[in-house]
């Protein structure tokens, strides 16, 4: 019942979301729920000319808009979120934008580690503290996509999970801060899905439909969230297939 809200809160028509990582994946099936609820969704990514998100983009739905940016470029992202908070009310921060480097903690290296950090964990927590006054006004949502990785021991893939966990972290400490405000704060928590988080892994998800989760799980979650009754808040979710298994793949190429 959330959603039918009272004569003083904002229509769902003049609402607007953010979501990075909005050009594929997870990100991607988020924007299409969004916008077939009628909110008015900002998709941040690098790259909206794949498949998928071309589609989205050229479908008609005039309440989906690509923004490309680089996430890591700090200055451009805080520009563009001020921006697009002060022409729309922003009711929904989807921290979706992720990505991964698996392997043995002493094969990776500066770099990766800085990006795995940047992207994962500071990325959200800056989008949040740039809306969070605007969220407070709206009594709104950030929801942030974590792993099932943050709630456990992570071998050949320890950086991974501590961004996850320090993720999860945060959004249990950011909604005991902003709870009084009328903010919710969720983490969702994905096990293997169906994306491309794994293109620099040795493993991938299982073919098997039961072995793995879509995009569109975490889409129906997202849903579900917003469509509980104002007072009722789920901070944690997470997703699991029916099966435990993973694909190794035959070779990999790591990019430079």
């Amino acid at each position: 019942m959330s959603q039918q809200g009272t004569e003083n809160e904002v229509p769902i028509k003049n609402k607007a979301a953010i979501v990075t990582g909005a050009s594929s994946g997870i990100g991607f099936a988020i924007s299409q729920k969004l916008c077939a609820q009628g909110y008015e969704v900002y998709g941040i990514g690098r790259n909206f000319e794949k498949a998928e998100a071309a589609e989205l983009k050229n479908s008609g739905k005039a309440q989906f808009h690509p923004v490309i940016c680089d996430l890591l470029d700090t200055d451009k992202l805080c520009k563009i979120v001020r921006q697009i908070a002060a022409e729309h009310d922003i009711y929904i921060l989807v921290n979706n934008a992720g990505v991964g480097y698996y392997g043995l903690h002493e094969e990776l290296n500066p770099k990766k580690i800085q990006e795995l950090v940047r992207t994962n964990l500071e990325v959200p927590m800056i989008l949040a503290q740039q809306l969070l006054r605007d969220i407070k006004k709206h009594k709104g949502y950030i929801i942030n996509i974590t792993s099932v990785t943050a709630s456990q021991s992570n071998p050949h893939g320890c950086a991974y999970g501590a961004t996850k966990a320090g993720l999860a972290s945060f959004s249990r400490s950011l909604f005991d801060e902003a709870r009084k405000y009328g903010v919710k704060v969720i983490a969702i928590s994905p096990d293997m899905t169906g994306t491309n988080l794994y293109r620099n892994a040795d493993f991938e998800a299982d073919e098997a439909i039961e072995a793995h989760l879509l995009p569109e799980d975490a889409a129906e979650a997202v849903s579900w969230i917003l469509n509980q009754r104002e007072s009722l808040i789920v901070t944690d979710i997470t997703l699991k297939p029916q099966l435990h298994r993973i694909k190794r793949k035959k070779t990999i190429n790591f990019p430079e």
